[in-house]
């Protein structure tokens, strides 16, 4: 899994991975890793999921106002 950047400081995301049509996301309170799938969460959210990720700023936020307990399942 590649760490997330945190360019704001403060984020609950540690790190994060993804494939063509999910992203897995381990946050910093727990040992979890978090599966989100185009199924659970739809296309559009998973791919700014990824943005987000990749831009190192905001995917904490997100995921608490628009995804929330969408995830596929945990590892």
């Amino acid at each position: 899994m590649q760490i997330y950047k945190n360019l704001s400081g403060n984020a609950g995301v540690h790190s994060y991975d993804y494939g063509d049509d999910f992203i897995k996301v381990k946050f910093n309170r727990t040992d979890a890793v978090y599966v989100y799938t185009y199924e659970s969460a739809g296309q559009e959210k998973i791919e700014k999921m990824k943005e987000l990720a990749d831009a190192g700023k905001g995917l904490t936020g997100y995921i608490s106002q628009h995804i929330k307990n969408k995830y596929a399942y945990k590892e």
